[in-house]
């Protein structure tokens, strides 16, 4: 997997870690791998990185991704989790009406979906019906999918792309696979991943939806249920410990989104964005 820095145009070829490769490219990783996607393991795994006992694994994060902490909030870290899930001091975001924001920092692709209700990501094709389930999906065919991967090293937490309100949410139970690109050709990942998902009723572009994808381990999607209403950048959510994907579905004739990313999308390769920052504009 290729991966594009908009800011300085550098490509960063993209290699899983030892581990994933182990679990997903071995006969006896896909073994261990069936125990790891158990929710008892999963609980387990929630357990220790919520304890005290997983601080020790905070320090060499920082290090090995070198994250600048002086933009988070000073505080005193309870347990990698705590870390994790850190809040930024200021979020920073594209404040124009008619910009179209990431809802997080990430890795994004986006796929036009065909009139077939199927989209490709990397080599294995998804129907959209697979992943929400709900009649409600007819109306965002010819639209597009974006689809953002947050790796360990991004801000964790997620914001609304706009001004509105939004629907209940629904939740669809499933397996924790981690969300990295290697697994696409051994797992339909979107497909058995658990994931919540609503509508947002935006002012500006029409029906979105947004859902939340969670991963190995913890995986998990902390929504905030109370805030109906919502501004733009107000934030939505957040993911405990694991990597993690966010899937927006808009629909046809609504947003122009940027060529470099549409550019590197049709090659196969994500772009790197941050939270709050342009992506596209209101047609």
């Amino acid at each position: 997997m290729i991966v594009v820095d908009r800011k300085t145009k550098k490509e960063i070829e993209y290699t899983p870690g030892v581990l994933v490769s182990f679990l997903y490219n071995n006969v006896v990783g896909r073994m261990i791998l069936k125990l790891l996607t158990n929710r008892v393991f999963a609980n387990l795994g929630a357990c220790f990185m919520n304890s005290r006992l997983s601080k020790f694994m905070m320090n060499s994060k920082i290090r090995e991704y070198n994250i600048d902490m002086s933009k988070f909030i000073d505080k005193e870290y309870k347990s990698y989790n705590d870390f994790f899930t850190r809040r930024i001091k200021k979020l920073k975001y594209d404040n124009n009406s008619n910009s179209f924001i990431s809802p997080c920092d990430s890795k994004l692709m986006i796929l036009r979906l065909d009139k077939e209700t199927k989209f490709k990501i990397k080599d294995s094709i998804y129907n959209v019906n697979e992943i929400i389930n709900d009649s409600i999906v007819n109306e965002y065919m010819n639209g597009y999918a974006l689809i953002f991967r947050l790796d360990v090293n991004d801000y964790h937490r997620y914001s609304y792309i706009d001004n509105g309100t939004r629907s209940d949410f629904k939740y669809i139970k499933g397996e924790l696979h981690t969300v990295q690109p290697i697994v696409y050709d051994k797992v339909k990942v979107f497909h058995r991943n658990s994931r919540e998902w609503c509508v947002l009723h935006t002012d500006n572009f029409d029906d979105v939806i947004m859902m939340e994808v969670g991963a190995l381990l913890v995986g998990k999607i902390n929504n905030d249920k109370n805030k109906v209403k919502f501004k733009k950048c107000d934030e939505k959510g957040y993911f405990s410990f694991g990597g993690s994907t966010i899937v927006l579905f808009v629909k046809e004739n609504i947003v122009s989104f940027d060529e470099d990313i549409l550019e590197n999308s049709k090659k196969g390769k994500e772009t790197i964005v941050s939270c709050g920052e342009r992506i596209g504009v209101k047609k």
